[in-house]
């Protein structure tokens, strides 16, 4: 009896420090899960022609920020024959793998011989254009899209994602999210910090920039109304309608929600705040993202929002007049234009902050401030009792 009870004391004393190993690691295994993430994941969701270039830039030039214009466009462009809503999980898992800097994901949409140029817009990205992704230029610099361009492009694919894991900060510049609800399982994840940054425009702005950018959008145009038959004069309201309807979603998802996943981590700017006051909105834009405004980054963001013009390329960002940009639809769109654009989107017009004009002289008539003070926004939003 006693042999068998010397036998049951080391068999305890195993069992006991099994134990307590189990929940050592355990408790090891919680603690590494309740880790925040290394990195800060930033999704700027937009629309075509919405100034979401400039507010890119204002990202991709930060020192801390690895930034990529639009990753998502290799999803529409594979998949070219199918519609928005369809490709909305096809676009978060890009999304979701690029935050993590698993660049993996664009074997199913690229050669396998590739090198950074294969990326779509991949210039607009200073972090292509600095260490360690091309040794040419200092990490710190200001760096141009052409100067890029021309000095980077011989670059090996496999640097975008070294480079990826060295910056604090990844930003991603979006015009194919229709709605939030897609990414609420980005949300949910631990090992993501992410918050999204919603960017708007007056519609009749945009409708004029697409007007000028028509051949360039129209495969896109196609996917966003579902290839449907329209005619041609009716086809660009039919796509602004959609664009329209998903800024709603967009805001009300994300200010509805603020006491869930989205609380702290959904921040609406819109695009003429910007150029009205930049110093100022970029301050509460780094702020809200996390990063610091540095002495070299407000002269750069002064000098590009006070140049001359309207700028001479569509899809560049260069030094012009931002102010003037921002008015010039009130000088060149017809007003008959304006009210059928104003009939299609007065809903996310009322929800946005953007007056309507009743006529051509309203319309023309630059001391008219056509826009709602930003802080009414939060009560324009209160109205709303569609919550999903």
């Amino acid at each position: 009896m006693l042999k068998l009870h010397r036998l049951k004391i080391p068999v305890i004393l195993a069992l006991q420090a099994a134990a307590l190993i189990y929940f050592f690691q355990l408790h090891t295994w919680n603690s590494a899960q309740k880790e925040p993430p290394a990195q800060t994941h930033v999704l700027l969701v937009s629309s075509w022609r919405s100034g979401s270039s400039f507010v890119g830039q204002l990202f991709s030039q930060h020192p801390d920020v690895f930034y990529l214009m639009e990753p998502a466009w290799h999803v529409w462009a594979a998949m070219h024959q199918s519609n928005a809503k369809v490709l909305q999980m096809a676009v978060r898992d890009l999304i979701r793998s690029v935050f993590k800097c698993d660049m993996s994901v664009f074997d199913a949409y690229m050669s396998e011989q590739r090198n950074q140029t294969g990326l779509f817009q991949w210039e607009a990205s200073r972090a292509l254009c600095s260490p360690p992704a091309c040794d040419l230029f200092q990490r710190s610099d200001i760096i141009s899209k052409r100067a890029c361009k021309t000095l980077c492009g011989k670059y090996p694919f496999l640097k975008v994602a070294v480079a990826c894991k060295t910056y604090s900060h990844v930003v991603l510049k979006e015009v194919r999210l229709f709605n939030l609800r897609a990414l609420y399982p980005l949300f949910a994840d631990p090992s993501l910090n992410l918050k999204v940054i919603h960017l708007v425009r007056d519609p009749r702005a945009v409708f004029r920039s697409r007007e000028h950018t028509a051949g360039e959008l129209a495969q896109d145009s196609a996917i966003v109304v579902g290839h449907h038959s329209q005619l041609p004069e009716t086809k660009p309201y039919a796509v602004m309608r959609e664009i329209c309807k998903s800024h709603i979603e967009i805001y009300t998802q994300g200010s509805c929600a603020l006491s869930g996943l989205l609380e702290g981590r959904y921040l609406l700017v819109r695009y003429e705040d910007i150029v009205r006051d930049p110093l100022a909105t970029v301050v509460q834009l780094y702020r809200f993202a996390g990063l610091r405004f540095t002495r070299r980054l407000k002269t750069w963001v002064h000098n590009i929002t006070h140049g001359e013009g309207l700028g001479t390329q569509a899809f560049d960002v260069g030094s012009r007049d931002a102010v003037n940009v921002s008015q010039a639809w009130r000088k060149t769109l017809p007003y008959p234009k304006v009210a059928k654009l104003q009939e299609a989107c007065k809903d996310a017009m009322e929800v946005l902050g953007y007056r309507l004009v009743s006529s051509k002289e309203e319309q023309s008539n630059i001391s008219l401030n056509l826009l709602h003070a930003q802080k009414s926004l939060t009560r324009l939003g209160e109205k709303l009792s569609q919550c999903r």
